[in-house]
């Protein structure tokens, strides 16, 4: 008798239903699991037998095949272990057939049976909900599965449990999504003394999600700006906290099942390989680009990191996504982030102070921020440089706005972007906008063109340049409340696009 129970296998954020196929023959005592599995889906058939036998299960002396259909889609993961024991007590008589018939399940086997939690819980309710299936997963996954609120999700902590339920002894109640407190973030932009300009220059970059590079000498407060970005941005709608809690759930990086309206903020370490920036590796799992999708990527030194790596991120800069290409699959992740950036201006990073400058100024800082390509230091929409604090104002008392008045002018910015784009989808902010529509929302006026037409011819804007002002521009405008882009609006955009413009445009 041949039984099925559903899984899922997965293709980046997509989980992919596959069917489970058990069938006791004549033959040699034997356990076959077939249909591309990979080493760890290989060695379920001896985690099910050591779970069945601790449940007192005695597996018949006949061949045991079970097929993971469709049988060409590659099964990577130790969450197919539950899906194949099901199968198996189905055809083995101890669980009815017809009870697997409406469910999707997922979990690992512990040696006793216990089920261990697994990756992908989320986009695997996802899933179960549009084939209107019931999810069985682990109870440490249920929590976070749960939060697919069109998906029923039962979460058993053992096979023992799912046997019960399955036979109508004990039925398992549904699971409850989890809970995650907002935590407030204790950094303020009122910690910052001075940098005034910089503060100015986040506020645009959160509004409108623009790109943002910082140059500056050691200690001048780079670092300690970017970290209080995300203080400044609105929490995550519903839908784009779905979106990236099913990339950090594949990546387990969920807590207790919450999904969290605070928006990501990933900072690699300038040693980062391509597949851990981009995405990739052993079942190319996604990267920090991906982790800080709807978020902040924050690359400090970036001159320090590979150019291999500093060129990839140009393409996923520009289509908000990154196809991550093997032999035998493609694998497609969202990358929708805003990219800051922090670097020197030279290697002993003193270039703009002539009595601490090293004897090769200002060649060395030609070199060093040479590291940096034309083409991607031109997708920065905002460039900057701080220059350092004078030891005297430290002592001085905080200044300027809280963290909590920008996020306000902020969000009412947002709001206005939100409803300019409704029914577009896939354009949220500013930055999204492009060709006619950007030329229709962010026209400037009169003045406002002479300027810009001005600028262009004297410092060469690229193309992309031109329209990177104006996309700044629109922002900065809708932080004024102004409905039409004005020629401040274009000054003040310019005037953060300048930073080594003789170089790139």
């Amino acid at each position: 008798m041949l039984a099925c129970a559903r899984t899922v296998a997965f293709d980046g954020l997509e989980a992919r239903l596959v069917e489970a196929q058990c069938v006791l023959s004549p033959g040699l005592p034997a356990f076959h699991v077939v249909g591309l599995p990979d080493k760890a889906v290989s060695e379920a058939r001896e985690r099910v037998r050591a779970a069945l036998a601790s449940l007192a299960i005695a597996l018949p002396p006949k061949r045991i095949t079970v097929n993971l259909s469709p049988a060409d889609l590659p099964k990577e993961g130790s969450h197919f272990d539950l899906p194949i024991a099901l199968s198996l007590l189905a055809a083995l008589g101890i669980i009815p057939v017809d009870a697997l018939a409406e469910t999707v399940s997922l979990g690992e086997l512990s040696l006793d049976g216990a089920l261990v939690p697994v990756l992908g819980a989320l986009p695997a309710a996802m899933t179960a909900a549009a084939e209107s299936c019931t999810l069985i997963c682990p109870r440490a996954c249920g929590a976070e599965a749960a939060w697919v609120g069109a998906a029923r999700v039962l979460a058993p902590s053992s096979l023992q449990d799912a046997i019960a339920h399955f036979t109508g002894r004990t039925p398992l109640p549904a699971a409850r999504p989890g809970e995650v407190t907002p935590v407030a973030s204790a950094r303020d932009l009122r910690d910052v003394k001075g940098q005034e300009r910089a503060k100015r220059a986040l506020e645009i970059a959160a509004a409108g999600r623009h790109h943002l590079i910082m140059v500056g000498s050691p200690g001048s407060g780079k670092s300690m700006l970017a970290a209080r970005l995300p203080g400044l941005l609105p929490p995550l709608s519903a839908m784009e906290a779905l979106e990236t809690s099913m990339i950090h759930s594949l990546a387990g990086l969920l807590d207790e099942g919450g999904i969290s309206r605070t928006r990501p903020f990933r900072e690699p370490h300038h040693t980062a390989s391509v597949a851990a920036i981009v995405g990739g590796g052993k079942g190319a799992k996604p990267g920090e680009i991906s982790l800080a999708h709807n978020g902040v990527l924050f690359l400090d030194e970036l001159p320090e990191f590979p150019r291999t790596v500093l060129e990839t991120l140009r393409q996923p800069i520009e289509t908000g996504e990154v196809v991550v290409a093997r032999a035998n699959a493609h694998t497609r992740y969202p990358c929708r982030f805003l990219l800051v950036a922090a670097a020197n201006p030279c290697r002993c990073g003193y270039l703009a102070e002539p009595g601490r400058a090293c004897n090769r100024a200002p060649h060395c800082g030609e070199d060093y921020i040479g590291r940096i390509s034309g083409p991607l230091m031109d997708r920065f929409d905002l460039r900057l440089e701080v220059p350092p604090v004078a030891w005297s104002d430290l002592d001085l008392p905080p200044t300027g706005e809280s963290s909590a008045a920008i996020a306000a002018r902020v969000a009412q910015a947002r709001a206005v972007q939100e409803a300019r784009f409704e029914g577009r989808p896939g354009l949220r902010v500013n930055a999204d906008a492009e060709g006619a529509l950007l030329e229709e929302i962010a026209a400037p006026d009169r003045e406002g063109k002479e300027t810009l037409a001005l600028v262009a011819e004297r410092f060469g804007l690229t193309a992309r340049g031109y329209h990177r002002v104006l996309r700044v521009a629109r922002t900065i405008a809708d932080l004024d409340g102004s409905p039409d882009v004005r020629a401040p609006h274009v000054a003040e955009a310019i005037s953060f696009r300048l930073l080594v413009a003789d170089r790139t445009g």
